[in-house]
């Protein structure tokens, strides 16, 4: 199986290095470096539907780019889009669901589906509306979030609340439940509205409660939050 192997502290490299026959995928940008005994090619993973399914689910691209050992040993290196840490997760004991812009690479063996939520959660989700998308199989995928990054245990009894913005992915097993805030305003205002005013008011955003067994990845800064002060007037 290719080897996954971050590298550097900040804003680090994933250095992969595969054996001849060996495959792996990554998104569309996602290659800086790569030995001549390999081959890239453009695909569409899972075909043209799956392509489409995993753009609704995730805003990923329609294309891959696919990184084969054709000619002998070799190895590459990947960048995420955005500055931060990546984290190696295991897929086989346990499927984890991906959060919008998570996906970096993956081995040949991890395929990523889309499968749909509830009502409830689509309304108040980013890209993926009544999608999200999930990797499955028997291999590794590499997972980026913008800045640090954190690993969760989640266990009976102990629920996390986490702004969805700061959410990776997360053992595919757990509950969760996406909300507008945790709180509630004052003034009899209640349900979906009074949740909205409360969130515009105390400045919270989607939050996802997870309950059950697993593993959450989150990182440290707000994506989202960053672009709206980036685009902010002077």
């Amino acid at each position: 199986m290719p080897t996954f192997t971050v590298t550097g502290d900040v804003d680090p490299f994933l250095h992969v290095a595969l054996r001849r026959g060996e495959k792996i995928y990554c998104e569309s940008d996602a290659m800086v470096m790569m030995e001549t005994n390999l081959d890239l090619k453009g695909r569409m993973t899972g075909g043209i539907m799956g392509s489409i399914m995993r753009r609704m689910a995730n805003g990923e691209s329609f294309f891959q780019q696919h990184i084969e050992a054709v000619r002998g040993d070799g190895d590459c290196l990947l960048s995420p889009t955005l500055p931060g840490a990546m984290q190696v997760v295991d897929i086989g004991p346990a499927t984890y669901t991906l959060n919008d812009g998570a996906f970096v690479a993956a081995s040949d063996g991890v395929e990523l589906k889309t499968r749909t939520q509830s009502l409830g959660n689509a309304l108040f989700a980013q890209s993926g509306g009544f999608f999200v998308m999930e990797a499955t199989g028997r291999g590794q995928v590499v997972v980026s979030g913008f800045g640090s990054m954190f690993q969760l245990d989640v266990v009976p009894g102990k629920d996390v609340i986490i702004d969805n913005s700061h959410v990776v992915c997360w053992d595919s097993t757990l509950r969760y439940e996406i909300s507008v805030t945790t709180g509630s305003t004052g003034g009899g205002i209640g349900g979906m509205i009074g949740n909205m005013i409360n969130s515009q008011t105390s400045g919270e955003g989607v939050v996802l409660r997870f309950s059950g067994t697993g593993k959450i990845h989150i990182c440290s800064r707000n994506r989202t939050g960053f672009l709206q002060w980036v685009q902010k007037p002077a």
